[in-house]
């Protein structure tokens, strides 16, 4: 879940950008539920907010600490193919 708000966070160009509990959940084939519990830890962590619909990226250090080693990996490869593609 972490890896999912940094690779939209990235691309939002915002640190506050639109992201439901439900997109996530079936993003990540999780229960919603499940979803906002975590989300609901993030917030408390103070590392996220969140208000219907829409989250803000708080401690993104933390956030990336929170990812699985994958989201460099993704986040590295996405940057050399988009270098490299000619508009």
């Amino acid at each position: 879940m972490c890896r999912w708000i940094l690779l939209t966070h990235d691309r939002a160009g915002s640190d506050t950008f639109a992201l439901t509990h439900e997109y996530l959940s079936l993003m990540l084939g999780a229960r919603r539920a499940t979803v906002s519990a975590i989300a609901h830890r993030l917030k408390e962590e103070g590392i996220i907010s969140y208000t219907r619909g829409r989250v803000k990226v708080s401690d993104r250090k933390r956030l990336e600490a929170c990812s699985c080693e994958c989201y460099n990996l993704i986040s590295e490869q996405t940057d050399r193919t988009f270098a490299s593609s000619p508009l």
